[in-house]
């Protein structure tokens, strides 16, 4: 289940926090954005956010070709190297997590779901006869600006008879249309800091976000919303 649709069932976890680190206090406007569209072959343009959640879908769908990159906030290169994942390099970024450079390879989905386990972020491409997944290799930086929210980050293609799957999981709410566009509005109220915590970088890990969220479904020209309270 993606995070967002955990957020709306009221669940919270240290996945759905880790996506609202990056966001302040204030407004944040169409953020999260899915768009489907609906053919001989389901095609789904989406945010970076979406990254994770859709490895994590393709795991479930079959073995599949990969490469690319896995960012991480530790050295797993163990880990990778247990599970018989090839990796040609990996570094340290900045002090602020392990870029690990993942070799052109054939992956179970056992080992696809050990990648989104132990990653901050999998940004890969993901190859199958029925599906295809294409992902940017750069994060974008924090903002507020949605003009600039990149709609194209991840772009998945997969055979129609997992239509199901992908819309209970990404759509849940959505009627069964050909073409919709989903995005998501927030409203920061405050930021609550743990107590008793002097380490900035563990304040800004730590702190919870409260606010509202409100998810924006457009079909054609016509808009539904829904909104809820939230801390994470």
């Amino acid at each position: 289940m993606n995070f967002i649709k955990r957020l709306f069932d009221n669940q919270t976890d240290e996945e759905i926090h880790q996506q609202f680190i990056r966001f302040g206090k204030g407004e944040y406007k169409k953020r999260f954005i899915l768009v489907l569209g609906k053919a001989k072959k389901i095609k789904i343009k989406s945010s970076f956010e979406f990254a994770n959640d859709f490895v994590a879908l393709c795991s479930t769908l079959g073995d599949c070709n990969v490469s690319g990159i896995i960012l991480s906030k530790k050295d797993i290169s163990n880990i990778l190297s247990s599970n018989n994942i090839q990796v040609a390099s990996e570094t340290k970024k900045g002090g602020l997590y392990y870029q690990n450079n993942i070799s052109s390879q054939l992956l179970k989905k056992e080992q696809l779901q050990k990648l989104v386990k132990e990653s901050y972020f999998t940004l890969l491409d993901l190859e199958a006869e029925d599906f295809k997944l294409k992902t940017k290799k750069k994060l974008p930086k924090p903002g507020k600006n949605e003009d600039k929210i990149d709609d194209k980050f991840c772009q998945f293609e997969c055979d129609e008879k997992y239509y199901k799957k992908i819309k209970e999981d990404l759509f849940w709410d959505v009627p069964d249309v050909k073409k919709v566009r989903v995005y998501h509005n927030l409203f920061i109220e405050k930021i609550i800091m743990p107590e008793g915590e002097k380490d900035y970088a563990k304040i800004r890990e730590l702190s919870k976000r409260q606010g509202k969220i409100t998810r924006v479904i457009k079909i054609d020209d016509k808009e539904t919303t829904n909104e809820r309270d939230f801390i994470t």
